[in-house]
């Protein structure tokens, strides 16, 4: 097996090519061009080393790739799983389960409640969250992000935050055996 990376032009060359000193020198030009070129192709596979996008990189994938909702400004962890889902947002945009998986992204966990769920008007919809931030700083990004992938005519009514704190719990029983006698 031929192995693309460590393959000399020299040694495809018949033999008495091979012993031409002007072949000879040629085809060891081409071999650095062909190795400088052969390590490119690595660069070539975007998503395979989606680990390694810098922050310039992923602003210019972002306008390449058009995520439904992108801020230069979030942490580049965030951006580049923005940039890696963005063609599955819009193949399910404008789908709760889209509004959920943006959530998850930028604010951790959520859940969208639709309006027959929770007794609501008709295309209305509830998000619930566990991200305290959202209410304070991040409000209007929050909003922005869910705008950005639900459904025009669907309407957003509310977010409500939920918080889970460990909560000691004691319970107490007792059970007695004995008889009654009655004389």
């Amino acid at each position: 097996m031929i192995n693309i990376q460590t393959l000399s032009l020299i040694e495809l060359l018949p033999l008495p090519i091979r012993k031409d000193p002007a072949m000879a020198a040629a085809a060891a030009a081409l071999d650095i061009q062909l190795q400088e070129t052969t390590a490119m192709i690595a660069d070539l596979n975007i998503f395979g080393r989606s680990a390694e996008w810098t922050d310039a990189e992923t602003d210019e994938l972002a306008w390449q790739f058009k995520p439904p909702y992108y801020d230069p400004a979030l942490p580049v962890e965030q951006k580049r799983l923005l940039i890696q889902n963005a063609i599955p947002f819009h193949r399910h945009k404008g789908t709760a389960s889209a509004v959920e998986d943006l959530i998850a992204i930028l604010f951790g966990q959520g859940a969208v409640e639709e309006w027959w769920q929770y007794g609501g008007d008709p295309y209305h919809f509830r998000v619930v969250t566990n991200n305290a931030d959202v209410t304070a700083a991040r409000a209007q990004e929050f909003i922005a992000a869910v705008d950005a992938v639900k459904r025009l005519a669907a309407v957003l009514d509310s977010v409500t935050i939920s918080q889970a704190e460990p909560l000691p719990l004691y319970m107490g029983g007792f059970l007695h055996f004995g008889e009654h006698i009655q004389i």
